[in-house]
């Protein structure tokens, strides 16, 4: 006989309320094709109302194209195939899933967690997962797509709750996404913004370089890789076993890579030699991009012979991630006799595109919502609008720092692109806390936090589309509204911890990387 479910908490019941009526969101085709409705309609009306925003910086200011326009008709019976097919996830996601299947369904991945998490203390997984999520920006966009089910995996072998690791990988990666202990490819990128408007400013402060946020992202990876372990290990994993959510998968026929669940961490003589030649042609692989890297003349370098602000090697993250995942993959299967024959491995390959087929047709209508919310110029005139707004109300000192972190993380509900929201909140923002007195690079410092803490929350990541394919393979009901209801406190306690960090490091006059500090000289 079943134990009976303990009670509910009030929190329980709090985030149960936010999951119905998150789960009356309609499913993912339908709520884009509605929103992209929306959007159309909102775009002519703004368009016939001639409304446009100046981005600082910019000569010509953003004007908005209306969709029920001749104009907006060409658009976009002339780019339909350009639209799905530059969806920037699409490319990724398929990439890397299909590298995924090649090590999943040669049994590697199980054996590579049998082996790695079986002396671990169950207690420090959720820490380890934080750990990895929270700095694994260094992967762009892959962290979001091979984390969550390597965790979910973690979990599983350890005899903790694989939806658990699911999720709690999903929001460090998505959550923290604009910090880690090393410098990325993002850091280039927002230094190169900020620099560019910089420019203009009569004291543009200390250069922003890629390091200028390095020692406070080093403390905010720290931080967050503690309160994520804690809010797995005390909020989302407890509720998950009150609300009595399946440990195992069901096969939906929906799914989005399969999450296989290990919880025998024996290991045969077979796997064990067949883990050997894996790791054999994994250290070959990553010699072999290391010499590509670091050599002189390498091809992977960029023209001036380095590797920032921009090169081969940041753009190559996901051939790199694919290549140590498929030849060490191909090369277990072989060892093990999971693959007997050169056509096995297209087989794995298969496999895995049928997992994903629901995902591409969902790509379809997102990369159609997406590209018109780009061109229409709708995101620019919102973004433009509210930072506008905030300046207006005339706050000094941390206050008006702290509203302006509060406005980049409401942004980031309708602007998921960091690049894109920094290029725009950067033009007005860097300016106005120049003229109170901090440094440009303090300022991109404070965006950070705005620029991730909401993007788990939102349906406009596309990867959160991904990750809720993954869940139902144990919660076929689950929606939306289940995601944003377990995701909900990741993001809260993330915004108030990381804006404590940053709370700290401007009332300290810390330095928030090498020579940058909160205030202008």
């Amino acid at each position: 006989m079943d134990d009976p479910a303990p009670a509910p908490t009030r929190a329980d019941r709090l985030l149960g309320g936010i999951e119905r009526a998150g789960n009356r969101i309609p499913e993912p085709f339908v709520l884009f094709v509605g929103l992209f409705t929306v959007l159309a309609v909102v775009s002519t009306a703004l368009a016939l109302g001639d409304v446009q925003a100046q981005v600082e910086g910019t000569d010509e200011p953003t004007v908005v194209r209306g969709f029920f326009t001749g104009e907006g008709i060409r658009w976009f019976t002339t780019t339909l195939v350009d639209n799905f097919v530059g969806f920037p996830p699409l490319g990724t996601v398929v990439v890397i899933l299909l590298a995924v299947g090649i090590a999943q369904r040669s049994g590697l991945l199980s054996t590579v967690i049998k082996r790695s998490f079986s002396g671990w203390p169950s207690w420090a997984l959720p820490y380890a997962v934080a750990l990895v999520g929270t700095v694994g920006s260094v992967m762009a966009d892959s962290v979001m797509i091979v984390l969550p089910p390597l965790a979910a995996m973690v979990f599983a072998a350890a005899g903790r709750h694989p939806v658990a690791g699911l999720l709690g990988a999903f929001a460090a990666a998505g959550a923290g996404y604009s910090t880690s202990l090393l410098v990325t490819s993002l850091d280039a990128l927002f230094a190169g913004i900020t620099s560019a408007v910089t420019g203009s400013l009569p004291d543009p402060g200390t250069p922003v370089t890629p390091v200028s946020n390095w020692f406070f992202n080093i403390a905010s990876s720290l931080v967050l890789t503690v309160v994520c372990g804690l809010l797995i290990t005390k909020v989302l994993e407890p509720r998950l076993e009150r609300l009595r959510v399946p440990r195992e998968q069901t096969d939906t026929g929906d799914g989005l890579g399969a999450v296989e669940d290990v919880t025998d961490l024996q290991v045969d003589d077979r796997a064990r030699r067949g883990m050997r030649l894996a790791g054999l042609a994994f250290a070959v692989t990553a010699t072999a991009v290391v010499l590509l890297t670091v050599l002189p003349g390498a091809p992977l370098r960029n023209e001036t012979g380095g590797y920032l602000p921009e090169s081969p090697l940041l753009d190559s993250v996901v051939f790199i991630v694919s290549a140590l995942l498929a030849v060490p993959g191909i090369v277990y299967g072989y060892a093990t006799g999971a693959f007997r024959k050169a056509a096995d491995v297209p087989l794995a390959m298969t496999e895995a595109v049928k997992d994903m087929a629901s995902f591409i047709v969902l790509a379809f209508v997102l990369g159609q919502f997406i590209a018109l919310f780009n061109w229409s110029g709708v995101g620019t005139v919102l973004a433009v609008t509210g930072a506008d707004a905030l300046a207006g109300l005339g706050f000094t000192g941390f206050p008006a720092v702290l509203a302006f972190v509060l406005l980049c993380s409401l942004l980031n509900l309708f602007i998921v692109s960091g690049s894109s929201m920094w290029t725009i909140m950067g033009a007005v923002f860097v300016p106005l806390f120049a003229l109170l007195g901090y440094e440009p690079g303090f300022t991109q410092a404070a965006f950070r936090i705005g620029d991730s803490a909401t993007q788990i929350l939102t349906p406009l990541n596309p990867y959160l589309v991904i990750i809720l394919a993954m869940l139902r393979r144990y919660e076929p009901q689950a929606g939306f509204g289940t995601l944003i209801s377990r995701f909900l406190p990741f993001t809260v306690f993330f915004w108030l911890a990381w804006a404590a960090v940053l709370a700290v490091w401007f009332f300290l006059d810390l330095p928030f990387g090498p020579g940058q500090y909160a205030r202008l000289e």
